[in-house]
C-alpha cells in the first residue's frame, strides 16, 4: 500500500484548516471596506469577496458609482466621496472591522503631482479616517522594492506611505508588495504591457520571483485576513504572496469559495 507523500497530506491538511477558518471567520459577521474597487486589483477583490460571502457587510469608497449588472452585487454599498475634500466624508470610513486599500497611479498617467496625491495622500487620508472611525484590520496593496529612502519616485512614495500608515497604530496592518501583476488591464498602460510581454516566459520558469496574477494576490490578502496573527504589522514581499495567495480551502481556487 502506497504512502501519501507529505507535501500532499500538508496540503491537504492546511485546505482543511483554511477551510474551517472561512466558516469560522464568516460568524464573525464582520464589516469591510475597499478603496479602488474600479481597478484591476480591487475589481478581483471585490468579486472574490462577493463570491466568499466572507464578510456581513461589504462597501466601496470611490469618486463614483460603480455599475454592477450581476445580481450577486447587490447588497453591496457604495459611498462616494471627493478625494480632494476626504475629510468631509469621514462617515463613509465608520464602523467597518477591516479595510483594503488598492488605490494607485502612475506618473505617466496623472503627471508627477497626481501620481504623489493619489498613492500617497489620498492612502494616508483614507487611512487616517478609517482608523478613527473604528477599523482594525487594515491591509495595503503596495509594491516589491518599496524603500522610503530609494531614489526613484515610486518605490519612495510606497515606502513613505507604508511607513506614515504604520505610524497611525491599527491593531492590524498587513502590507503586500508584489511584483509585477500579470493582468489584461482595460486600461492601457503601455510600459505596463510590454514589461508583461517580457515576463511572461521569465513567470513561467521562475514564477514567484518577478510576477503574481492579480488572482494570487487577491487570494493572499482574503486568506491573510483569517488567519489570525500576533503581529501588528506584516509584510509580505511576492514569494510571501505566492505562498498565501496558493492555499486553498473548500474551493477557493479561481475565485470561489
Amino acid at each position: 500500500m502506497s504512502r501519501v507523500p507529505q507535501a500532499v497530506r500538508r496540503s491537504l491538511r492546511m485546505a482543511k484548516d483554511l477551510k474551517t477558518l472561512r466558516e469560522e471567520y464568516k460568524q464573525l459577521n464582520k464589516s469591510c471596506f475597499i478603496l479602488g474597487a474600479s481597478g484591476e486589483t480591487g475589481k478581483e477583490l471585490l468579486k472574490q469577496i462577493v463570491q466568499s460571502q466572507l464578510f456581513g457587510k461589504v462597501t466601496v469608497v470611490g469618486r463614483r458609482k460603480l455599475n454592477f449588472e450581476d445580481e450577486a452585487y447587490k447588497d453591496v454599498a457604495q459611498e462616494v466621496v471627493d478625494f480632494e475634500k476626504l475629510e468631509e466624508y469621514s462617515s463613509a470610513f465608520q464602523g467597518h472591522d477591516v479595510g483594503f486599500c488598492c488605490l494607485g497611479t502612475t506618473k505617466a498617467k496623472s503627471g508627477e503631482a497626481g501620481f504623489i496625491r493619489v498613492d500617497h495622500d489620498y492612502v494616508l487620508q483614507s487611512a487616517q479616517l478609517a482608523k478613527a472611525g473604528g477599523c482594525q484590520h487594515f491591509s495595503l496593496e503596495s509594491s516589491k522594492g518599496a524603500d522610503k529612502s530609494s531614489s526613484f519616485l515610486y518605490l519612495r512614495v510606497k515606502g513613505e506611505v507604508e511607513a506614515e500608515v504604520e505610524e497611525l497604530g491599527f491593531e492590524r496592518f498587513s502590507i503586500f508588495r508584489p511584483a509585477v501583476l500579470m493582468v489584461d488591464r482595460q486600461e492601457y498602460r503601455g510600459s505596463e504591457w510590454m514589461t508583461r510581454k517580457l515576463l511572461t516566459p521569465i513567470a513561467y520558469l521562475f514564477p514567484t520571483a518577478y510576477t503574481v496574477p492579480i488572482p494570487t494576490l487577491v487570494r493572499a490578502m482574503l486568506n491573510n485576513v483569517m488567519i489570525q496573527s500576533d503581529k501588528k504589522v506584516e509584510l509580505l514581499e511576492n514569494k510571501a504572496i505566492h505562498t498565501l495567495g496558493k492555499m486553498e480551502g473548500g474551493e477557493m481556487e479561481g475565485g470561489k469559495c
